[in-house]
């Protein structure tokens, strides 16, 4: 189920001038918001976080994005890079209009090169204002960030390093759910991170589990929603069923704005949500707040 892999070569040495995503690699002069339509200048967009100045619309970043807005530069220090999965299924799908698509073991290799990592979740330690902790930084464009057999395993390695080191541990969570090609060793994967999680309490560290959009499926359902404190980004989709599934079982529309992050505050599923531009003052305070608690 879980391989070893060369480290992509661009996890060897971690800088702000790789954190950039492909689309940025490739010039971006103008940017559309997805939201209000606004098109936005691909550098003042860039220079606030990737947050539509006009409707305040959070955009997805990368894992390594996430990193470098989070953490003190030249902090952090990847663990388990060369961490990848195997095919335990020998899953195939190949419906009659997707007979080109390629196979799981194939479309792996596709997704590596794509987003120049090994898998969905970066994990390792670092420092927020000189105080160290554990992290997991999931990533949407690594197949919609879903959980595989070596993300459940990488993110339960960073909370046992945590245990060890007497950290605490930030999971920033961005996903679609389990992965329908690993089956049950993708579900088992709850299991498993929740069972951490719950070693990690018994040792009095804290646990930070920051919500971005998405964040959906299994992962909600696990150690998404875990945390000692739960943060979101405004607007994120925040649910364990995605929209339209909801609205094709039930054949009825969904009102606006009823399964993100917003209506996940108003009905006390979370703790608060926080702008971009404050999420590491924000995880700063809370590390401070939690001190008493690692030593």
């Amino acid at each position: 189920m879980v391989k070893e892999a060369a480290a992509p070569s661009n996890s060897a040495t971690f800088s702000a001038a790789r954190a950039q995503s492909s689309l940025t690699a490739m010039g971006n002069i103008v940017v559309k918001c997805p939201k209000c339509k606004e098109i936005l200048y691909g550098r003042d967009w860039e220079k606030n976080q990737k947050v539509c100045s006009r409707c305040n619309h959070h955009f997805r970043l990368t894992a390594r994005e996430r990193i470098t807005l989070l953490v003190d530069s030249n902090s952090f220090e990847e663990t388990d890079a060369t961490m990848i999965p195997g095919d335990p299924l020998k899953f195939t799908a190949r419906p009659a209009n997707m007979a080109n698509q390629p196979d799981y073991a194939n479309k792996l290799i596709e997704e590596r090169q794509k987003a120049g990592q090994n898998e969905a979740v970066v994990s390792g330690i670092a420092t927020v204002d000189g105080q160290p902790l554990a992290l997991a930084v999931m990533d949407f464009h690594f197949m919609g960030g879903s959980m595989g057999s070596v993300v459940g395993e990488k993110i339960t390695r960073t909370i046992e390093l945590a245990i060890e080191r007497q950290l605490p541990v930030l999971v920033v969570s961005t996903s679609g759910g389990a992965r329908m090609q690993e089956g049950i060793f993708s579900l088992m994967q709850m299991a498993k991170t929740s069972a951490a999680l719950a070693k990690l309490g018994e040792a009095g560290l804290p646990y930070f589990s920051l919500l971005t959009d998405p964040t959906t499926g299994g992962v909600s359902a696990s150690f998404a929603f875990l945390g000692d404190v739960i943060l979101a980004e405004p607007g994120a989709l925040v649910c364990f069923t995605g929209p339209r599934v909801i609205e094709g079982f039930m054949h009825i529309k969904l009102p606006e704005g009823t399964i993100n992050s917003n209506f996940a505050l108003e009905h006390g599923m979370i703790d608060t949500v926080v702008h971009r531009h404050e999420l590491r003052q924000t995880l700063s305070r809370l590390l401070t707040m939690y001190a008493p608690s690692t030593k």
